[in-house]
C-alpha cells in the first residue's frame, strides 16, 4: 500500500473534456499520474463511486467549496479519482460543477487504484472492487500526507482535514 514518502506509482487515469483546448480534444483523455503531477502540489482525494450518497452530497462539494482556500495554501490542482469511466466521471463533474475547480480522474478498470494498494472490495454490495475512501497531499510526485478512512467511514479523508495539512506544509 502506498505511504507517505513514496512517488506516486504509473499509471494513466482518463478524464473527460467538453470543449477542445490546449491539444485536448473532446471526450476522454489521457492522463500520465506522474506527468502530470511533476513540479506540482496536487491535493488527490479518491473516493468508491460516482453519484454514491456520501461522495455526492460531502466528499466532492467539501473539496469543491475549499478549492480557493486550498490554492491559497500552495495547491496546485485538485484531483478526484474513482473506479468509474471517464464518461461517467464527466457527468458526475457536470453534476457536481466542477469544472475548472476539480480535475475529475477515471479509473475505469482500478488499474491505478490497485497499484496504490488502497482498493476497496464492494462485490457483496453489487459495486465490485473500488477505491477505498483517502485523501493525500503530494508535492512533486510524492506523498507528503495520506488520510484513508475506514469502511463506511468519512471523518479523515474530508477538504478541511487536507487544507490544514496544505496550510502545515
Amino acid at each position: 500500500m502506498i505511504k507517505v514518502g513514496d512517488k506516486l506509482p504509473a499509471g494513466t487515469l482518463m478524464e473527460y473534456s467538453e470543449v477542445e483546448g490546449n491539444g485536448c480534444s473532446i471526450g476522454p483523455n489521457p492522463v500520465d499520474v506522474q506527468k502530470a503531477a511533476a513540479g506540482k502540489t496536487i491535493a488527490i482525494f479518491a473516493l468508491p463511486g460516482a453519484f454514491t450518497p456520501t461522495c455526492s452530497a460531502k466528499h466532492v462539494p467539501g473539496f469543491v467549496q475549499q478549492a480557493a482556500d486550498l490554492k491559497a495554501a500552495g495547491v496546485d490542482e485538485i484531483w478526484c479519482i474513482s473506479v468509474n469511466d471517464a464518461f461517467v466521471m464527466g457527468a458526475w463533474a457536470r453534476d457536481q460543477k466542477t469544472t475548472g475547480v476539480v480535475r475529475m480522474l477515471g479509473d475505469g478498470s482500478a488499474d491505478y487504484t490497485k497499484a496504490t494498494g488502497l482498493t476497496l472490495d464492494l462485490t457483496a454490495r453489487g459495486m465490485g472492487l473500488r477505491s477505498n475512501r483517502y485523501s493525500m497531499l503530494v508535492k512533486d510526485g510524492v506523498v507528503k500526507t495520506l488520510n484513508i478512512e475506514a469502511p463506511g467511514k468519512f471523518e479523515v479523508s474530508d477538504a478541511g482535514t487536507l487544507l490544514a495539512q496544505a496550510k502545515a506544509a
